[in-house]
Order: C-alpha cells, then sequence, then structure tokens
C-alpha cells in the first residue's frame, strides 16, 4: 500500500481505523447486512455504484443494498485491498482500493473503487463518497503502447 503521509503516529492511528472502517463495509456487505454497511457512511455521502447508480446517504445506501443482497447479489462477498491511501487535512483521507464482489474467492481483484472517508466523532471515520468502476486491464495496456505518455509513474 502507498501511504502519501509524513510519519506521524497519529497518522499511522488515522491509518488503523482507515482501513478498520473498510473491513466493516467488507465485513457488512459479507454478511449481506444493508445497514450495517450503510452506517459506514457520513450523513451526506455518495455512493456511486458499478453500474453507475447514485445512493445518498446511508439510510439509502443501506436500503439499497439490503434489496440487492436479498436478490442478485445475494451470498457475495465483497474483497478489497487498498493500494493507495493520501491524506488532505486532518480530517479527510482519499483511499484507492483493488475489489471485487462474488460468492468464491476471487481470481483477480477486478475492480477500483475510490473512497473519500472523513473523520468522523472522535477518532473514527465514515465514507463520504465512494465511486467504483471496473478495470479494464487489455483497453489499458493497448492505450499504454499506443499513447506511452498515458502510462501512470510506478508507485
Amino acid at each position: 500500500m502507498n501511504i502519501r503521509t509524513p510519519a506521524d503516529p497519529t497518522r499511522e492511528r488515522d491509518v488503523a481505523a482507515i482501513r478498520d472502517l473498510l473491513e466493516q463495509s467488507r465485513a457488512a456487505w459479507s454478511r449481506g447486512d444493508g445497514a450495517a454497511y450503510g452506517r459506514c457512511f457520513t450523513d451526506d455521502a455518495t455512493d456511486v455504484t458499478y453500474v453507475g447508480t447514485v445512493y445518498r446517504g446511508p439510510a439509502e445506501i443501506g436500503r439499497a443494498h439490503q434489496a440487492l443482497f436479498a436478490g442478485f447479489l445475494k451470498g457475495t462477498r465483497l474483497s478489497l485491498d487498498i493500494t493507495d491511501l493520501s491524506f488532505h487535512g486532518p480530517d479527510t483521507a482519499v483511499v484507492v482500493t483493488r475489489g471485487d464482489v462474488g460468492t468464491g474467492r476471487p481470481g483477480r481483484l477486478g475492480k477500483i473503487a475510490t473512497y473519500t472517508v472523513v473523520r468522523g466523532g472522535g477518532d473514527g471515520w465514515l465514507i463520504a463518497a465512494v465511486q467504483k468502476t471496473r478495470h479494464r486491464r487489455l483497453m489499458e495496456t493497448v492505450s499504454f503502447r499506443l499513447q506511452p505518455a498515458t502510462r501512470p509513474a510506478v508507485r
């Protein structure tokens, strides 16, 4: 994981708390618990799903995900791996993850999610926004070959 912040014991606690928040959301998803998933979000949160649906606020996010968990996402598990975390002031961070959803262990984490997380009350953190998209490796490879300047810096 790439953490872009100066070495600071306070930030180490923040990184641990942010990891815990994303673990709570992952565990709620994997249990099929929409209400618990929704509680990971701020009151004015935005969740842009993989298919482009926009949900707002923890109640709507939780309600909609509960319906998904009872339907075609029933029995699925969320897998995610933090690839980048950067702080933007004392109470805001952006987290990029690779992940996927399925009934078994994914062979490849084929989706990218960008989270904006904010400090809630005390030392807790909540998700203010998340945007999910599919990682299209073949298109990316072609793009890099045709336009090498589009390749991001190696981290």
